[in-house]
């Protein structure tokens, strides 16, 4: 008899009525974005997650120009598994030829996603990265757009994304309650930013779920280090260096710290981490078991704030 697989958390995403794998499985590097990734291993990456009990999966057109999502959709297909045991994420308003929140490109945008994705309908339909748009216009003309695609059964819930926090009570604030239903936030509930836990009440208030993505700050808190874009400080690029050297002369590993860190807080309905392996699907799962199981590392933690602390909550533009 086979033993049974220990299983992620699952958690409520605000008034969905969804429950979320606590990690999220990131698509963008099935895009090619990091790197070539092959149909055989993003299939084998995707078929281990939702072994593992991930049952997120997010993408977006933008990500590789398309290709994420049709990778994606090729590696779901293949599991062969009834459709309501996975929630498929995508976004709308990015593109590799720049931004378009107008009603007739968002609603072009999800019919094109769904037949990359092989899909009848997506869970979440989120605007991406609004911050590049008119957010009078995400108001007034995007999102009414996307509660016609709701309407229509073309997507389930709606959601907005981008870097500066403000973005989401700007527009939360000028919605009908209820029209948004989640949130994605990223670079801001890690151990170098954490100040997504100041809007949390507010998202609680509105019954808005919470989805954090990129744990580990795109690269800042791993032992290789960001890529040379990373918009980060010099500041902040060598204390995040420095924490990453203490935690490797201990033994211990940043990344695993990082993604723990931001697993413990459990108003964050998932935490979604790019993956292009079943390694690092492997990593992150066995992080997020260990942690269920033994709780934070806090003697790491505590010195790694104190490296960490100069330049806490210290953000940048968005500009990526």
């Amino acid at each position: 008899m086979a033993l049974s697989h220990p299983k992620l958390e699952l958690r409520p995403l605000g008034n969905t009525g969804l429950k979320l794998s606590a990690v999220g499985f990131g698509a963008s590097p099935l895009g090619n974005v990091f790197g070539a990734v092959t149909e055989e291993v993003a299939n084998a990456s995707v078929r281990e997650a939702f072994r593992m009990g991930i049952n997120l999966f997010d993408t977006s057109p933008y990500y590789g120009g398309t290709l994420s999502e049709k990778v994606l959709g090729k590696a779901l297909k293949a599991l062969g598994v009834p459709r309501n045991e996975y929630v498929v994420s995508t976004k709308c308003g990015r593109y590799v030829e720049g931004f378009d929140f107008s009603a007739d490109r968002v609603t072009r945008s999800i019919d094109e996603s769904l037949e990359r994705l092989q899909l009848d309908y997506v869970d979440i339909l989120q605007c991406h990265d609004i911050e590049f748009g008119n957010l009078d216009q995400i108001v007034n003309e995007t999102i009414p757009a996307l509660q016609k695609l709701k309407d229509a059964g073309k997507i389930r819930f709606i959601g907005i994304t981008g870097l500066p926090l403000r973005i989401f009570t700007y527009v939360l604030d000028r919605v009908p309650p209820g029209t948004v239903d989640v949130i994605l936030s990223y670079c801001h509930y890690s151990i170098n930013d954490s100040t997504l836990e100041g809007l949390i009440p507010y998202l609680k208030s509105k019954g808005v779920g919470v989805i954090s993505a990129s744990p580990l700050a795109m690269g800042l808190l791993t032992e290789s280090g960001p890529p040379e874009w990373h918009p980060a400080s010099p500041e902040l690029k060598s204390s995040c260096q420095a924490a990453a050297a203490y935690c490797k002369g201990k033994g211990k590993n940043i990344s695993k710290l990082a993604m723990q860190y931001s697993l413990s807080n459990k108003d964050i309905s998932s935490v979604l981490v790019g993956m292009n392996s079943v390694r690092q699907v492997e990593e992150n799962v066995a992080a997020a078991l260990e942690l269920a199981n033994a709780g934070k590392d806090d003697e790491a933690l505590s010195e790694v704030n104190a490296i960490l602390k100069p330049v806490k909550d210290q953000t940048w533009p968005s500009g990526i």
